[in-house]
């Protein structure tokens, strides 16, 4: 899908025949490198090591020229968007923090919601590539969803609330805040974050 000024296409994932895995992996390298630095502080090794993980059937991504410019999940909040494979994180982490990475991360990725509200979509993983940051990548995808699932409402989940530019692209699309979880005072100091803020677009 392409009109006016849109810059991108918008495709589901597994719908391209790139190397989609690869690419969005350095994508998802590039945004969570702060989260993920006690595995390895090689963007690479990230990306090589958690690739395997995204189920592309729930992926929407923005090309441009032949590249993955932004990657968005959108799930029913009862599907999973990512599933990890302990055997492949050991491969690119080691024997012991891949096996880390495979407990912790998959409580954290794989949780299940608590009484997901209906009619509603959980938008995952937003993330654009270095090289595309600032011409509205994000944006598009986000409006692509809207407009092609069946949702009525979406929900997007624990946002730093330091990530000011995705704030402000969140709150100009609609979303509004819903919830606030105070991150512990030891991993904000290291992190720089204080609160995970949910937030929440309602159907006008």
């Amino acid at each position: 899908m392409q009109s006016g000024d849109n810059k991108f296409i918008i495709v589901k994932a597994d719908k391209i025949d790139l190397d989609v895995r690869l690419q969005i992996s350095e994508i998802f390298a590039e945004g969570f490198t702060q989260w993920l630095g006690y595995f390895s502080k090689d963007k690479s090794t990230i990306a090589k090591a958690f690739a395997h993980m995204f189920v592309l059937n729930q992926f929407y991504v923005a090309i441009a020229n032949d590249k993955v410019a932004g990657m968005t999940a959108c799930t029913d909040g009862k599907t999973f968007s990512i599933k990890l494979n302990k055997k492949e994180l050991r491969k690119h982490l080691g024997f012991f923090k891949g096996s880390i990475a495979g407990i912790f991360l998959k409580k954290e990725f794989e949780a299940p919601y608590e009484k997901f509200p209906p009619n509603t979509g959980s938008i995952e993983f937003v993330g654009t590539a270095h090289e595309f940051k600032g011409q509205g990548v994000a944006s598009q995808i986000i409006q692509y969803i809207f407009e092609n699932t069946p949702y009525k409402n979406y929900v997007i989940e624990e946002v730093a609330d330091t990530n000011i530019p995705a704030m402000n692209l969140y709150k100009k699309l609609g979303f509004k805040e819903y919830k606030r979880k105070p991150l512990p005072e030891k991993l904000a100091k290291k992190n720089g974050i204080n609160n995970l803020l949910s937030l929440r677009y309602m159907e006008k």
